[in-house]
């Protein structure tokens, strides 16, 4: 069981790292495009007709691609009190009731998500030319990601909160 537990935990280690490092290019790309946007508008006083689709595809990446590293480190709004009231069996309870509440909520965006993805697959997003299926997915990966990372918050509750990031 212990050899489980640590492949699941390097697992979820690599994979919200690489979750991580995307949702940091997302902000990047949507950045460079937000001012690429501003300087072809009011510089040049031709709007880019891609960038302002380009910065709310990457917003929405960067954001279903980070929740896996707020999960992981605590970072989102807890029950923070109840848990360190409780110990014992009756903090277990509370991180299994709040492992199952998260994974059936990203379970359900997954769900979702992946039908949007694959109804929407000939539509196209305006100013980019690409599926807008490449948008949605977004919402099915950043949920796999954010189960892994529920779990592995779980199954490791010693590893580093967000404060101690800073």
């Amino acid at each position: 069981m212990a050899a489980l537990v640590r492949a699941v935990l390097a697992a979820e280690r690599i994979t919200t790292q690489a979750a991580l490092a995307a949702a940091c290019f997302a902000l990047a790309v949507a950045a460079g495009a937000g001012a690429w946007q501003v300087f072809t508008r009011f510089v040049l006083a031709q709007p880019s007709p891609w960038s302002e689709a380009l910065v709310r595809q990457a917003l929405v990446w960067m954001v279903l691609l980070g929740i896996a590293g707020a999960i992981r480190h605590g970072a989102l709004v807890a029950i923070d009190v109840a848990r360190q009231a409780a110990r014992g069996r009756l903090r277990l309870a509370l991180e299994i009731i709040t492992l199952a509440a998260t994974v059936l909520l990203f379970g359900v965006l997954f769900w979702f998500g992946w039908s949007m993805a694959e109804r929407v697959r000939f539509q196209t997003i305006a100013g980019l030319d690409v599926s807008i299926a490449w948008g949605y997915a977004a919402i099915p990966v950043g949920a796999v990601f954010a189960i892994l990372a529920a779990l592995a918050a779980v199954l490791d509750p010693h590893a580093p909160d967000a404060s101690s990031q800073v």
